[in-house]
């Protein structure tokens, strides 16, 4: 069964940072394979990022209502990944940094490059900001309960095999054998018969997902509270600034740094027999 698994490439310009367009393309690459004859899916970066986590570059003058409106989609992204019926291997390929993370942690099962170099983890805290309703209960469900505090109250970007020992990630893999051994874990997932596999993987997550539902938009409304504190402030626009962004203070017209000019997409690869590539470009 070579075409049961399907690689899901996400390549949304620098570090895969997540913008509105990345988002978007992320939840019509889903879609498109719950829809499809796949049964399992590895979900991939590029180079050296699996995700460099929110655009910062892009947010940072947003207004509060703007900054709801884009927290709203990117939690909408997320739980679309967390809520999929077919089992998704994460192969992290590179840097998982924040929602970067996040995105990791709504798959099935986590493969990470053993790179010394590479960093995973949710640096939120140390930012000043908050954690939203999906991420918290996704991290809850995913990792053991003695790991919740050093991954979101410390809030450190965690070495390969760090993040191994908090159960971060299920798995190392040297960068040449990423791709296969996911590719040979999701092919696992595949041969299970999927009406079961559907089955547990709602039951799983409906806890969760439930817990969500429910405390979302009063979540959505402290989050934001966090992002506007004066320290948060702070501490956000000097980590743009060290990206190489110009900001303005807070209250101050600026226009926003140019973000890379490469477009989201994904490249969607058959394994291994058919070996075709279909690009979903973004609406």
């Amino acid at each position: 069964m070579d075409d049961v698994v399907v690689v899901l490439r996400l390549e949304g310009g620098k570090a895969n940072a997540m913008t509105p367009d990345l988002l978007d393309t992320l939840e019509r690459m889903i879609d498109g394979f719950e829809r499809g004859p796949a049964a399992a899916a590895v979900l991939t970066g590029y180079e050296r990022y699996f995700s460099g986590g929110l655009a910062l570059p892009h947010i940072i003058d947003f207004d509060r209502v703007e900054l709801r409106g884009f927290i709203e989609l990117f939690s909408r992204a997320m739980t679309r990944v967390f809520a999929c019926e077919k089992p998704i291997v994460a192969a992290i390929n590179g840097h998982a940094i924040a929602g970067g993370c996040v995105l990791a942690l709504m798959c099935d099962w986590r493969i990470l490059v053993d790179d010394p170099a590479t960093r995973i983890g949710l640096n939120e805290a140390q930012l000043g900001i908050g954690l939203s309703a999906i991420v918290i209960e996704s991290l809850r469900a995913a990792v053991p309960p003695a790991s919740i505090v050093p991954i979101a109250l410390e809030g450190t970007l965690l070495a390969p095999r760090d993040a191994l020992a908090l159960g971060l990630v299920h798995e190392l893999a040297p960068a040449a054998d990423l791709l296969a051994r996911a590719t040979a874990k999701a092919r696992g997932f595949a041969s299970r018969p999927s009406a079961a596999v559907a089955q547990v993987k709602h039951a799983l997550r409906a806890p969760a997902l439930e817990t969500v539902a429910r405390t979302a938009e009063h979540e959505a409304a402290r989050w934001l509270d966090t992002w506007f504190s004066p320290e948060a402030q702070a501490r956000l626009r000097a980590a743009v600034a060290k990206l190489g962004g110009t900001v303005a203070q807070r209250g101050t017209p600026s226009t926003p740094p140019p973000m890379d000019s490469s477009p989201a997409h994904s490249v969607t690869q058959p394994l291994p027999r058919l070996g075709a590539h279909t690009r979903r470009d973004p609406k």
